[in-house]
């Protein structure tokens, strides 16, 4: 099972951008498909995820600007960031996991900046 996210890049303050992570590979269901990111010298942090039970949890620094969602005819997640804050600068890595074993996508870099 591979990973491939995509979508980052350079933004301005309150500006938007939709990432993606595409899964590939020997899937059958894709289980709590989530986002989190990595700032430069802090930990990797969740960003929002959508549980085994359907529902939706985001970390407070995002809550009514992040959006995560998901296709599974495609075995696609996607995170819409509306409003985008400096703060936001960071890698968003994705996480799926696919009978039982968590994968990670590479990351995809967002810069929040004018």
């Amino acid at each position: 099972v591979q990973l491939q996210a995509s979508g980052g890049g350079l933004v301005q303050p309150g500006g938007s951008l939709r990432l993606s992570c595409a899964a590939s590979g020997s899937i059958f269901s894709i289980n709590a498909p989530g986002w989190y990111r990595q700032a430069p010298g802090k930990q990797r942090e969740l960003v929002a995820v959508i549980t085994i039970g359907g529902s939706t949890k985001y970390a407070d620094s995002v809550k009514g600007r992040f959006t995560i969602s998901r296709d599974n005819a495609k075995n696609t997640a996607y995170l819409q960031m509306n409003s985008l804050k400096p703060e936001d600068t960071a890698v968003y890595y994705c996480n799926m996991v696919v009978a039982g074993v968590g994968y990670w996508g590479k990351g995809t870099q967002v810069t929040v900046s004018s």
